[in-house]
């Protein structure tokens, strides 16, 4: 069973079909929000954010005849927002993904909990990452991607994606607790 923002109005649908504004208007509004939070974590600010969502209702609305019914509406959005996301970041030549799996050494470290930091604390800490450390982790953790499909996407090993996760780990790890360090002694 579909949520009501999985499954798009059949009216709405044959509105955008017909290219009429008045539907393409009602989808855009309903799906901004959930395009939005997808695309600011590939892009460093909110205006890249919006170009990207642009381009991905363009997309959506120069493609909505391949639209499966049958399907969710907002998985196949979710997919057409990532890739343009990629395709963003390609374009941008922004991305150079290089290390590999076994150039790593097993380390071990402890989780730490981060339930009290807000959407926009996340994100600027995502946003700390290098590039394409914050595509993968974003990939594989948030969007729920295997690496060897992240591999097929970027054109990549998937060891490469393996070591690249590994390393934004780390480096969220290390940031969360200098961020933690830095807040004890401002209350010291």
């Amino acid at each position: 069973m579909h949520s009501k923002i999985d499954n798009i109005d059949p009216k709405i649908l044959s509105g955008c079909i017909k290219k009429k504004l008045k539907y393409q208007e009602m989808l855009y509004r309903k799906f901004y929000a959930y395009g939005m939070s997808i695309t600011l974590r590939y892009t460093k600010n909110r205006e890249d954010a919006l170009e990207v969502l642009n381009d991905s209702f363009l997309k959506v609305f120069e493609n909505i005849t391949r639209f499966d019914t049958k399907k969710s509406f907002k998985a196949w959005f979710r997919q057409i927002t990532v890739n343009t996301s990629i395709d963003n970041i390609r374009k941008n030549k922004r991305t150079v993904i290089t290390e590999n799996i076994d150039d790593l050494r097993s380390e071990n470290f402890y989780k730490k909990e981060i339930d009290d930091l807000e959407t926009e604390d996340l994100l600027n800490i995502l946003h700390s990452l290098p590039e394409h450390y914050a595509l993968i982790f974003n990939l594989y953790e948030i969007e729920g991607y295997k690496h060897y499909e992240i591999a097929e996407m970027l054109n990549i090993n998937e060891s490469t994606s393996r070591a690249n996760l590994s390393r934004a780990k780390k480096m969220l790890r290390n940031y969360i607790i200098n961020s933690e360090k830095n807040n004890y002694v401002e209350a010291v």
